[in-house]
């Protein structure tokens, strides 16, 4: 299974226009590439999704052990499997991009900005080669290099024996940022050109011979998780749209091995929920749609409608400011939601309770009782974030955050199923229950 990893020295160091450029010129060779992302991003996968048409899977190695990472790249994997790295390549601890490439036995190429350097690229090189060892680091990749400085950079990595694997010039297309990291995929207008531009500068500018030439590392042994379906059948309406697009592809895919139907809809676009057994509503940017939100009246009322009467209901981040009362915009602007909790949300100037967490709680609850490990990473806040789950980080911090029910979670931690599929088999069940009783399964 050849398989590589492309980390950055940084956040903002150009991973993701690099891994797009990679496997858009490895489509345009004929070659069917399969694309991960290190770490609990959601927005970098919508960019691989759109160059390749099929989803991006998650590789964190903070939600997941050893056998569950193992077994997604090895299910999930293509003719080639480009991961893209998270942060800088050493930072994140148990879930970095170095500890992952060390779990999966997969070569790193370094992406370095170029951008006000020449000679100090050299530096930074010899820096992450012998920082930490052992590393998988095979060679280095420039971002924004002039083609003048190309063959420095491959004097450079010939003097520290390491590999060259070319650049991206000046100029090439980049994707622009906002508070949480990269505008999405769906709301560039011309991202097919861009992909199209980066794949052809790809070609023309990285050594995609010497990349397909690192060594075909076998993939560790490990035991496939058993997950087997539920008993019976269940329906769950899932919002996709603009204002909720965070969502892990591998939380969908669980839902389907235990014999779910997934219905996606629009709580922007759509007049009503469709016909289901339970509801996700994930997160994503409903402060830039609250205006839009409102004015869909039916919709909003129609799930407030349903979460009372019993239906479940998972509600992460941005699907739970949806269900308070209001939402004030960064304009202080004050919109109208679905008003299943009284309080309202309203932006900060900085992120609020960002990381990983582990929660739990004491509360009977649609997720179970069992610790669960989580990720916060919002610049909204809630005049009443719930107190049913203790989050603790690894720093000794901890507070009280969400709502818990036997079929509510409401929060802004964001949920991975897949690190203890029973918690998808709780949601499964309990939607397999409410159908039952309202005869909608």
């Amino acid at each position: 299974m050849r398989r590589v990893l492309l980390a950055g020295t940084s956040s903002g160091c150009g991973k993701t226009t690099v891994t797009c450029a990679v496997l858009r010129a490895l489509q345009m060779r004929g070659s069917s590439p399969a694309a991960f992302k290190c770490g609990p991003d959601y927005i970098d996968p919508m960019f691989h999704r759109r160059v390749l048409g099929m989803p991006s899977c998650n590789l964190d190695s903070f939600f997941c052990g050893r056998d569950t990472l193992l077994h997604l790249l090895d299910t999930h994997g293509g003719e080639v499997s480009v991961i893209e790295g998270v942060m800088g390549f050493y930072d994140g601890g148990e879930a970095s991009a170095h500890a992952l490439s060390l779990l999966t036995n997969t070569p790193v190429i370094l992406v370095i900005d170029c951008k006000g350097m020449q000679e100090s690229v050299g530096a930074v090189m010899q820096g992450f080669l012998s920082y930490r060892t052992p590393n998988r680091i095979a060679g280095f990749l420039f971002n924004r290099l002039p083609e003048r400085l190309a063959p420095r950079m491959r004097a450079l990595c010939e003097a520290l024996h390491t590999g060259y694997f070319g650049f991206l010039p000046p100029g090439a297309p980049a994707f622009p940022s906002r508070h949480l990291g990269l505008v999405t995929a769906d709301e560039l207008s011309g991202l097919r050109t861009a992909l199209d531009t980066l794949g052809a500068l790809a070609a023309a500018h990285i050594d995609l011979d010497a990349l397909l030439s690192l060594p075909d590392t076998p993939l560790p042994a490990y035991t496939p998780p058993r997950i087997g379906p539920v008993d019976g059948h269940s329906v769950i309406a899932c919002a996709r749209d603009e204002a909720f697009c965070f969502l892990y592809e591998e939380n969908l895919s669980l839902l389907c091995e235990l014999g779910c139907d997934l219905v996606f809809f629009s709580p922007l676009h759509d007049a009503a929920v469709p016909k289901a057994d339970g509801l996700i509503l994930c997160g994503g940017y409903p402060e830039l749609y609250a205006k839009a939100l409102s004015e869909n009246v039916s919709m909003r009322t129609g799930i407030r409608a349903r979460i009372l009467d019993g239906m479940p209901v998972i509600a992460e981040c941005g699907g739970f400011l949806y269900l308070h009362r209001t939402l004030v915009t960064r304009e202080g602007e004050r919109y109208a939601m679905a008003d299943v909790f009284p309080e309202e949300g309203f932006p900060r100037d900085r992120l609020g309770r960002f990381g990983y967490v582990t929660m739990q709680t004491d509360v009977p609850s649609l997720l179970g009782n069992a610790p669960l490990k989580a990720h916060e990473f919002h610049y909204w806040d809630s005049t009443g974030c719930g107190e049913d789950f203790l989050c603790r980080k690894s720093d000794g911090r901890q507070w009280y955050t969400g709502y818990a029910g036997e079929r509510l979670y409401a929060g802004f931690p964001h949920l991975y199923f897949r690190q203890d599929p029973a918690i998808a088999r709780r949601f499964a069940d309990a939607c397999l229950a409410y159908g039952g009783c309202h005869g909608t399964t």
